[in-house]
């Protein structure tokens, strides 16, 4: 059962064997800890992004490698829809005026839709939202 929301900066670490949150992540359930729709679309951008500014070989090479990995990181676990439940979150902390990016609105509208606990380092920005439970597993 879904209890938990990567935020892209635990994926982030997640993906380069942060020593904390991977003790953290054996202790859970396989289907504990889900990836939103959103998590999904930053971190392709950003590989797509290397990708594109590749400028030899070796470069495309590495860079094709690291996003095959990505796909492979991502689909290993769950997949959390933005849905209109998401939508709907969204539509309301927008109206707040809170001084927060709108892809992190997004990722909160998720966990909040879905009811887990957002985990991210990004204590400045999500802690601003009303309602969202935030831990971090890198300390």
């Amino acid at each position: 059962m879904l209890r938990f929301l990567f935020d892209t900066d635990h994926l982030t670490l997640y993906q380069n064997r942060h020593p904390q949150l991977r003790q953290r992540m054996v202790l859970q359930p396989p289907d504990a800890v889900g990836i939103s729709a959103v998590t999904v679309e930053e971190s392709l951008r950003g590989r797509l992004a290397a990708l594109s500014q590749a400028d030899s070989g070796p470069r495309r090479i590495v860079r094709y490698r690291l996003l095959l990995e990505t796909l492979d990181l991502l689909i290993s676990f769950p997949l959390v829809p933005y849905d209109q439940a998401s939508e709907n979150h969204f539509q309301h902390l927008r109206s707040m005026r809170l001084r927060v990016g709108t892809q992190d609105l997004k990722i909160a509208a998720i966990a909040l839709a879905n009811n887990v606990v957002l985990l991210t380092r990004n204590r400045r920005d999500f802690a601003q939202i009303p309602g969202l439970v935030l831990a971090d597993w890198s300390v």
